[in-house]
């Protein structure tokens, strides 16, 4: 199921207006205006939600596959590709599929709750993706992820995944405490997803970790778009 969210995500990026591949969306200013719909659409907008509106609520569902640019897409999914397919071997591909979806719809709702009055446009499925991360914080504590930090000269270098994701974690709390209006990146969605995914996992697994397991994908450490 992970390379099915992957593909999905990259299939409605593509033929979406985001991508400037597809030519029905015109170019342009018409191009423009027609990304501005399709993520007002698609997209979780605070204000809507909580106005009563009954298509708003699938909204943190619709957004999850929603990427505004190339970057934002290919960031998220590198992580996805990296974490998910651990995870979700872990937990099987019915209760992974569940948890990535309502893991991301709480997320962004989290993030809706915390900015109510905002008009501001939310797609992405960073909160999902976040929450994959908690788990496996949780499930595979000891397996080693290959990062790349720019203060590190962009080596390649093999961590712990506690101290990896531990230390994404932080720059996402630290980032959403300094960016409390929540324009750009939605750190808080980050925050939220990665801490339900984590007392997911430690509730539903407990103790039972895997400590050998080792991530054979490179991640680069940063941060992808909401």
């Amino acid at each position: 199921m992970t390379n099915v969210l992957i593909g999905l995500c990259c299939a409605v990026f593509v033929i979406g207006p985001a991508s400037g591949l597809n030519r029905i969306y015109g170019t342009g200013d018409a191009l423009m205006q027609a990304q501005t719909a399709y993520f007002e659409r698609w997209g979780v907008i605070p204000l809507d939600l909580w106005s009563g509106s009954v298509a708003a609520l699938a909204t943190p569902l619709t957004a999850l596959f929603v990427h505004g640019s190339w970057l934002h897409l290919l960031g998220n999914m590198l992580f996805l590709y990296v974490f998910g397919a651990m995870a979700e071997a872990r937990m099987g591909r019915l209760p992974f599929t569940v948890f990535y979806l309502v893991t991301g719809y709480l997320a962004l709702l989290g993030y809706a709750a915390a900015h109510a009055a905002s008009g501001q446009t939310l797609v992405g499925a960073s909160g999902s993706i976040s929450g994959v991360l908690g788990a496996f914080l949780h499930l595979f504590p000891k397996a080693r992820v290959t990062s790349v930090f720019p203060f590190l000269f962009f080596l390649p270098l093999r961590f712990p995944a506690w101290i990896v994701l531990l230390f994404w974690f932080f720059l996402q709390w630290q980032a959403a405490q300094d960016d409390p209006n929540g324009p750009g990146v939605a750190y808080l969605a980050h925050v939220v997803g990665f801490a339900l995914g984590f007392l997911y996992a430690w509730v539903r697994y407990g103790r039972d970790t895997v400590g050998a397991t080792r991530v054979n994908e490179a991640a680069t450490e940063g941060e992808s778009q909401q």
